[in-house]
């Protein structure tokens, strides 16, 4: 505070008491402190308030400016993508896997786990389940397990009866409890991935409830990371089966296409690091346990694990040409909690890695 409003408040504190002392009336002396606490507010506002205000505004507005530039530069790569005809099955190797040697059955093909971690999902289990169980593998070199944290008994003996119904089918399943939801998904992942069968699998496939891959979705996608053993994630693309469900749900899918055929098309096409989105993606399993595996020290549990990784030289790639049917919150409530998750976890999650992110030495020469 400058010498001007000091002194006006100076000023102020005497009338106050020459009032008390009974040398003035009390209305003159409570007219004389309001206009000299007003004339010490209008000054401590110029010198003050006002510059730190035009400070922020200034700021604001450099960031936006980044921010249009960093949008403007995706949107550019994407465009250059598209023009160039750079798709990922041109810049990796991904040569269906083969078997060869018939008496050797399917031993040509990585065992392969597939999750569905899930919470008190009555309305969409069986199809999550159920497009996980289709999918086009050799049965013994594929393992289906369903993640129920449910609270409910009753959907959580219809989640247990669906898996039994595919178990006697011939899909090998497995249906995993807990005791308590420590951790929520991170936890839950974290568990699913103790289990001494796990140990056995070289890949990792994640299925939020509501996703329901294609059957062709690991024929696509784990040669990608069979011939290219620095890879650490194939992410693939949403797509959102009540888009047109109402103005809500119209408005997320333009941001999430966005999202996806520009953000993470031109990160991948860049090679530079981007975010694992949680799900319809599928992970090297080394490439989960050597960073640590899940952590659940914030809500941005996907988005934590890939920096881990990519600290540690593992690459990422995305495949907009493989979709994963899956569904868009359809109601307010639903819609706020996800944006909150989403905004959030990134920030705590900057907070917790920000010195590690900025001392780490990226290793480029991670041979696996």
């Amino acid at each position: 505070m400058q010498g001007g409003s000091r002194d006006a408040l100076r000023a102020a504190g005497d009338a106050f008491f020459r009032a008390y002392d009974g040398l003035s009336s009390p209305t003159t002396v409570a007219a004389d402190v309001g206009r000299l606490l007003l004339r010490a507010w209008q000054q401590v506002r110029g010198e003050l308030v006002v510059p730190v205000l035009r400070a922020a505004v200034v700021a604001c507005m450099v960031m936006s400016v980044i921010v249009l530039a960093e949008k403007v530069f995706l949107g550019i790569v994407s465009l250059v993508v598209k023009l160039l005809r750079r798709r990922p099955e041109r810049l990796y190797r991904c040569d269906p896997i083969v078997q060869h040697d018939k008496e050797a059955g399917s031993a040509a093909f990585p065992m392969v786990l597939v999750q569905i971690p899930m919470y008190n999902e009555k309305e969409v289990y069986q199809l999550s389940i159920g497009a996980a169980c289709r999918l086009t593998w050799p049965s013994d070199r594929l393992i289906v397990q369903v993640l129920d944290d449910s609270t409910d008994s009753i959907i959580k003996e219809l989640v247990k009866s669906e898996c039994d119904k595919w178990a006697k089918e011939g899909i090998n399943i497995k249906y995993e409890t807990r005791k308590d939801r420590a951790g929520y998904k991170a936890g839950n992942l974290r568990e699913g991935m103790k289990h001494g069968y796990v140990q056995t699998c070289e890949f990792v496939a994640m299925f939020d409830a509501d996703f329901q891959p294609a059957p062709d979705f690991l024929v696509k996608t784990i040669p990608f990371l069979v011939h290219n053993p620095r890879l650490a994630l194939v992410q693939t693309r949403w797509k959102f089966v009540n888009a047109n469900d109402c103005l809500l749900t119209r408005m997320q899918e333009m941001t999430m296409d966005y999202h996806f055929k520009v953000e993470q098309e031109a990160g991948s096409s860049l090679f530079n690091f981007f975010g694992y989105n949680g799900t319809a993606g599928v992970w090297r399993t080394q490439a989960i346990l050597e960073p640590g595996g899940w952590e659940d020290r914030t809500t941005a549990e996907d988005m934590d694990l890939a920096y881990r990784a990519g600290l540690l030289g593992w690459e990422f790639l995305y495949v907009g040409s493989i979709k994963v049917k899956s569904e868009l919150p359809s109601t307010l409530k639903a819609y706020r909690s996800q944006q909150h998750r989403w905004s959030c976890g990134p920030a705590v999650l900057l907070k917790k890695m920000f010195w590690e992110i900025l001392s780490a030495k990226v290793n480029p020469n991670l041979v696996t």
